[in-house]
């Protein structure tokens, strides 16, 4: 049995990015294209919408960016279903740059805030929704924000947005199965009117878990990346999602060819997954950065002094 209304969407290009400073190269992006288009995936999120005068392009590859242009030239020629999502950030963005729906290749923008920002991001979803797209605010870090003023926003959201959806992010990958299913709960019994999604990160090797625990109570819209890929432990890996959901118009089989021919030899260049610091850092519900860090110095494997550290001085101190 399968629920017809669940979207799956890959994020590897974007979260990918982030170990990379988005600078994958076009050739690499299609292929991704071509894969997740042939196993029917809804949509592919290919990167950020940031702006060149914050950002410059001498420093981040082309997806920091994803001029409608270039994402024109990945798509060219393949045949595809597969809807085209960005995603912009609160301040980094030139709402200028974001042309009318008719005019670009991109179906959806997602709007990542925290909850301190809700004002803001419903703001800029009304614009893009104004011009014709699809729409999310993803609520980053939501671990840190369980409280009154994520309730305030959620009803806020409801009453003066015109989001499509609404996304859960697990951030530090810190949520374990039962603030999955007491969150998802909460946002559909104030929220109506739009759909759930959940994105999780992998820190304690929870996110494929946790992503079904978000199915189970009503989450329809799904993140996964393939292979795992993103920035630190990664996320919900997309071919074990496709493998989970019984739809059968979904097909595995370019994933995993994907894999095999792509991604295993990317491993090689750039380390992402399940890592100790990793998990240090989700078990104490803390960005990922300090661990970062740590695996880019030459005491990258001494998991003791790391956790010990942190326990006595506090991520601050790291």
């Amino acid at each position: 049995m399968y629920r017809e209304k669940i979207k799956v969407l890959d994020c590897t290009i974007r979260d990918g990015g982030l170990i990379n400073n988005h600078d994958f190269d076009s050739r690499f992006v299609r292929q991704v294209y071509r894969a997740v288009s042939e196993a029917k995936v809804d949509y592919m999120e290919i990167g950020y919408r940031n702006s060149k005068k914050l950002f410059s392009p001498k420093e981040y590859g082309l997806w920091k960016f994803c001029d409608d242009e270039e994402i024109e030239k990945i798509i060219e020629g393949i045949e595809s279903e597969t809807k085209i999502s960005i995603m912009v950030d609160i301040g980094r963005v030139d709402m200028e740059d974001v042309r009318p729906k008719k005019e670009s290749p991109v179906d959806m923008i997602r709007v990542a805030s925290y909850v301190k920002d809700i004002d803001k991001a419903i703001y800029m979803v009304n614009e893009f929704s104004d011009k014709g797209y699809e729409t999310t605010i993803n609520i980053m870090a939501i671990s840190r924000d369980q409280g009154s003023e994520l309730d305030e926003a959620i009803h806020q959201i409801e009453e003066e947005s015109k989001v499509d959806v609404v996304y859960i992010v697990d951030s530090f990958g810190a949520l374990y199965q039962e603030p999955v299913e007491h969150l998802v709960k909460k946002f559909k019994e104030v929220m109506k009117t739009r759909e759930v999604g959940f994105h999780g990160h992998n820190h304690q090797q929870l996110a494929f878990g946790n992503t079904i625990e978000a199915i189970i109570h009503g989450a329809n819209y799904l993140d996964g990346t393939v292979y795992g890929i993103g920035r630190a432990a990664g996320n919900c890996p997309l071919e074990l999602l496709v493998g989970f959901l019984k739809n059968p118009k979904f097909d595995i089989r370019p994933i995993l060819d994907l894999i095999s021919q792509e991604f295993i030899p990317l491993r090689d260049k750039i380390e992402w997954g399940y890592i100790i610091p990793y998990a240090i850092a989700g078990m104490m519900n803390e960005h990922p950065k300090a661990a970062m860090a740590l695996r880019k110095s030459d005491k990258k494997e001494d998991y003791r002094e790391f956790y010990e550290r942190l326990v006595n001085y506090g991520f601050g101190e790291v």
